[in-house]
């Protein structure tokens, strides 16, 4: 496979990649529980919807001192062979392939030759960027082995002095308003599972139109790749921006911000891509940028304001909270089926 997706996130000035497929979960860091008898850098432990997941700082694993922790860090929750657990890193950017052919193994240069070789799987370099790839391998210890630490009895781990130590450990700036919000998340991930409607996590990609995110079933998204060599197809509508050579295969690309009422944008080489694969038909379409990869619950999605252009009202399934910013979620299906994407081939 000569591309590979990863997810892009920073750490004390740092930027590393892991594989994006062994991602199930991203979200801002809760307050954490904090047992004993474990490894160093298992900070401590997080009720996600019933289930007890064990958190690791990943610049304790990587043997680096523990710098404290913030409200804007994140935790990336990771499925590895059927058992789950957490990262906690700074800021999680985007997702990005990368061909096998931008990968090194060269560590002896700059701060990168002090990460221990065996938690690298290469590195990357994108632009003016330096990603280290982790070795995911190496790097993630036994949750399984973790959480028979901890035992059945799940209630010892609501006691307060074991939330103080996380405080202590982690955050010890924290304000009593930094409390409210760190312990108000940890609520909301363990009591999402009350939620009798649905229990079913909704994987999306978030991506960028215009300044704008956007939501897509992740289900439906066959792989990203990047723009290049578009051979314009004859009377065809604006939105069909063309055809691209994929690995053999002909990809036609579609710009979808007419149906959303958007300008159109400018496609030239090197802009982002997302083939997609619904009921056959496959298509790319264009995209200011990849930025996440999140699992939604349904609780979460909200109805559409009343404001929202009902041309438009037909492709969203809803909203959602992204960060500081909003998030439309969309239907690609109906989107894609709508005739104003449908090439007439009697032009």
């Amino acid at each position: 496979m000569e591309n590979k997706s990863y997810i892009i996130f920073s750490l004390h000035d740092l930027q590393y990649g892991i594989d994006a497929l062994l991602v199930q979960e991203i979200f801002y860091i809760p307050e954490l529980i904090t047992i004993v008898g474990v490894p160093k850098d298992i900070v401590g432990v997080l009720n996600l919807r019933g289930k007890i997941i064990p958190i690791m700082h990943l610049s304790l694993r990587l043997d680096n001192q523990l710098k404290e922790c913030h409200l804007s860090d994140s935790v990336i929750i990771l499925d590895y062979d059927g058992l789950q657990i957490g990262l906690i890193v700074n800021n999680v950017k985007k997702v990005e392939v990368i061909s096998k052919v931008l990968i090194e193994s060269d560590l002896d240069y700059g701060r990168v030759k002090d990460i221990n070789s065996r938690f690298v799987a290469g590195i990357a370099k994108i632009n003016s960027d330096t990603v280290v790839l982790l070795n995911h391998h190496n790097l993630l210890r036994d949750p399984e082995a973790v959480e028979a630490l901890i035992g059945e009895d799940n209630q010892d781990l609501d006691k307060s002095n074991l939330v103080n130590n996380f405080y202590a450990s982690c955050c010890p700036r924290a304000t009593p308003k930094d409390k409210v919000v760190f312990r108000e998340r940890a609520d909301n991930l363990r009591q999402l599972v009350n939620d009798d409607s649905s229990t079913e996590l909704k994987p999306l990609a978030v991506i960028g139109l215009n300044n704008e995110y956007f939501g897509i079933d992740l289900k439906l998204i066959q792989e990203f790749t990047t723009i290049r060599n578009v051979a314009p197809i004859p009377c065809c509508p604006s939105h069909i921006i063309g055809n691209m050579n994929l690995r053999g295969g002909i990809l036609t690309l579609v710009d979808i911000r007419s149906a959303l009422n958007m300008p159109l944008a400018e496609t030239h080489n090197g802009v982002k891509a997302i083939v997609v694969n619904i009921e056959d038909l496959i298509a790319g379409l264009s995209v200011d940028e990849v930025f996440d990869v999140m699992y939604l619950h349904p609780s979460e999605v909200t109805s559409l304001p009343v404001a929202v252009n009902s041309n438009n009202q037909d492709y969203f399934q809803g909203t959602a909270a992204y960060g500081k910013n909003m998030l439309t979620i969309l239907d690609l299906p109906k989107l894609l089926t709508n005739k104003l994407l449908v090439v007439n081939e009697e032009i």
